[in-house]
């Protein structure tokens, strides 16, 4: 399976999974209540993790997986179960710890996988009698701050996109990363189909059982690539990959014992309550945590074969810049002032320019999505079975969905027409014609150029009067930051330019698929009967024209 596809694949699952987890949250004891120490102030599901596990490892249970990738999966498993339970029942902290020990020493002994490799140790490895426990601790320490990271909408998932796509990229550059690229694809994918539920105000929560398999994947992974794939790696530029989590619980940790408090009593002490103190308002403190990872893990990458002694000083720098400007805003009792405008004439009263800004991109939305898939499933040259299969299934199912449940915002159709929208965008670009390659370029380009146009004006000038509105959140900066980071360092070059144009495209056209979603009123759409058109087209072509 391709890692794209992995990808897509894991993201599919997780969207589908979480939606229904949510409706049996109340009779599973899955419910967050809100307390002094949360932010939210209503009851949510916390069924997230759900799907980002289930989706995460099922497509690497797919891929006959070797031994040491089996131990991240057997240990994943058990950490998900004593996650869930916490999430349930709210074991304590020990409890957790004896599932966090036994997921971790499955990865040791059956994985055959710890550190030797220690910072500032030249010419030489550490003793496996410290190497172990090391591995042991530090892989606690990084599940639980993680964990202790999960107080905002969007914040856990979103930092650890930061750190995971960082890890993507020093397996990438090695050549050598093929098993650490395929588990870090399938979290990306489970983590961002769940994010799309847990942006403010979110509507899901992960739970335990979802941020402590996302710190235990990272420290995973941490350790495989610093300790195998690239031995060449700077062993302290680990904790530039791992970014902000670590410096935070380590901060709140002393704060506590300087406090005379126990170490795992729940305080408001994280850099996110620090920011929403100081008068932040909530995405405005998720995106400035965001850019302090994207500024650690670019560190991270960059510093990757510099001399410990370099790296371990920028970081406790930066920690020491970030933590210590906190602390003296905090101690000269400075609070962000907001001013109150007032909003200029409504555009929407100028008929002329709202139909120019308003209704003829979505107009142009409605039309250009559906062509788009329907057009490039007729033109594509071959259909894998595999891709046949699913799509034919995929059709009849958004068939049945249109007629039975007819859900305003179905949620299943959604996911289904995500799915079908990556699967027409990778056969698009790696199946085009060859009689339509010298003339497709430049109107290629054209056509996704005013897509992504089209998209900018209709969320600009999207009408206040309707309910249900398109609203960009931080997990869009947080696209836009990995997308960013994609273009920069791939040039080309490490994923092939049509795996590039994949990702671009298939993000303008998700996009503009959500936006057309979300705002359509009733259950029928021309992007519902272009989906569904598309799967039936790759079905046929596959299955019964070869």
């Amino acid at each position: 399976m391709n890692n794209l596809l992995a990808l897509v694949a894991s993201m599919a699952i997780s969207m589908l999974l979480i939606p229904l987890m949510s409706r049996l949250a109340p009779r599973l004891h899955l419910v967050d209540i809100p307390s002094q120490r949360k932010v939210h102030t209503k009851p949510i599901p916390r069924v997230g993790g759900i799907g980002i596990v289930i989706g995460s490892l099922i497509p690497l249970i797919m891929l006959s997986p070797d031994k040491l990738t089996q131990a991240y999966i057997y240990g994943a498993i058990v950490l998900f179960i004593f996650g869930l339970w916490d999430d349930m029942f709210d074991i304590g902290h020990y409890p957790k710890f004896i599932g966090q020990i036994i997921a971790i020493l499955i990865v040791i002994f059956y994985g055959d996988l710890y550190v030797v490799r220690f910072p500032f140790v030249t010419g030489g490895e550490i003793a496996i009698g410290f190497g172990i426990p090391f591995t042991l601790f530090a892989m606690v320490g990084v599940i639980n701050a993680l964990n202790q990271s999960d107080g905002l909408d969007g914040l856990a998932g979103g930092v650890s996109m930061f750190s995971i796509g960082a890890m993507s990229l020093l397996a990438l550059i090695s050549m050598q990363g093929q098993q650490a690229l395929m588990i870090a694809f399938t979290m990306i994918g489970g983590v961002l189909g769940f994010l799309r539920y847990n942006t403010h105000p979110a509507r899901v929560f992960m739970g335990d059982s979802g941020s402590q398999f996302i710190g235990y994947t990272l420290a995973f992974l941490v350790v495989l690539i610093s300790q195998r794939i690239d031995t060449a790696l700077s062993p302290a530029a680990v904790l530039f990959l791992l970014g902000l989590p670590i410096a935070d619980s380590l901060v709140v940790l002393y704060k506590r014992v300087r406090g005379g408090r126990k170490i795992f009593s729940a305080t408001k002490d994280h850099l996110h309550h620090r920011l929403l103190d100081l008068g932040f308002v909530h995405r405005e403190s998720v995106v400035i945590i965001y850019s302090a990872q994207a500024v650690f893990v670019t560190c991270g990458v960059l510093l990757r074969l510099a001399s410990d002694y370099l790296v371990m000083t920028l970081y406790l720098g930066f920690c020491l810049l970030i933590f210590g400007a906190i602390s003296m805003v905090e101690h000269i009792g400075w609070k962000l002032e907001r001013k109150v405008t007032h909003n200029q004439a409504n555009i929407m009263d100028n008929q002329v320019l709202r139909n120019v800004l308003v209704i003829l991109p979505r107009r142009f939305l409605s039309i250009s999505i559906p062509v788009f898939l329907v057009g490039a499933s007729l033109l594509v040259d071959q259909v894998p079975d595999d891709f046949a299969k699913i799509s034919l299934l995929i059709a009849v199912l958004i068939l049945l969905d249109l007629f039975v449940v007819r859900e305003q915002h179905s949620i299943i159709r959604r996911a289904l027409i995500y799915i079908i929208a990556g699967q027409v965008g990778y056969l698009w670009v790696n199946y085009q014609p060859d009689y339509l390659l010298g003339y497709l370029d430049i109107a290629e380009v054209l056509f996704f150029m005013l897509i992504a146009v089209a998209f900018g004006i209709a969320v600009k000038f999207s009408p206040r009067r309707r309910k249900i509105e398109f609203e960009l959140t931080a997990t869009d900066y947080l696209v836009a930051y990995g997308l960013l980071a994609v273009l920069i360092v791939s040039n080309g070059q490490l994923w092939g330019s049509g795996n590039v144009t994949f990702v671009v495209q298939l993000i303008i056209v998700f996009y503009a698929c959500e936006l057309l979603i979300t705002e359509k009123r009733g259950s029928w759409s021309w992007l519902s009967v272009g989906a569904m058109m598309a799967g039936g087209v790759l079905g046929v072509r596959g299955l019964l024209l070869g």
